[in-house]
């Protein structure tokens, strides 16, 4: 798995009706060392956000995993209302009318998230507690 951030110029392009919450957590101090290690790493987040339940949201396209039969693969890390929110497509596409579905990886949904937060603890060096 390898991450590639979406800076906010590309953002509009790049987000899909497809993306859901993998899971939430509810710690008000990861939420901001979540906000400090990514704006270190990749500056300003993918979206300006317009509300003060959410702050920032950071979202990247995924390489290296495999989420066919879908043509790409999007992870979005955000705050909302003090809590971390990890969403993402893995599982999901949109049809030809443009709606979601679930694709056959839809049940691999949990082992997607189990390796995207190892991939998060790594790669900023901070521990994803849900308390």
């Amino acid at each position: 798995m390898q991450l590639e951030f979406i800076p906010v110029e590309e953002f509009y392009f790049a987000l899909t009706l497809a993306v859901r919450t993998l899971e939430e957590l509810d710690n008000p101090d990861l939420v901001q060392q979540m906000r400090s290690r990514l704006k270190e790493k990749c500056g300003q987040s993918s979206t300006v956000a317009a509300a003060q339940q959410n702050t920032f949201n950071y979202v990247f396209r995924v390489h290296d995993y495999d989420n066919s039969p879908a043509p790409q693969l999007i992870v979005s890390v955000l705050d909302w209302q003090d809590k971390l929110r990890l969403s993402s497509d893995y599982g999901w596409m949109l049809d030809q009318e443009r709606k979601p579905i679930r694709t056959e990886r839809f049940n691999q949904r949990s082992e997607f998230t189990q390796n995207l937060r190892s991939y998060l603890e790594d790669w900023l060096q901070i521990t994803l507690s849900k308390d």
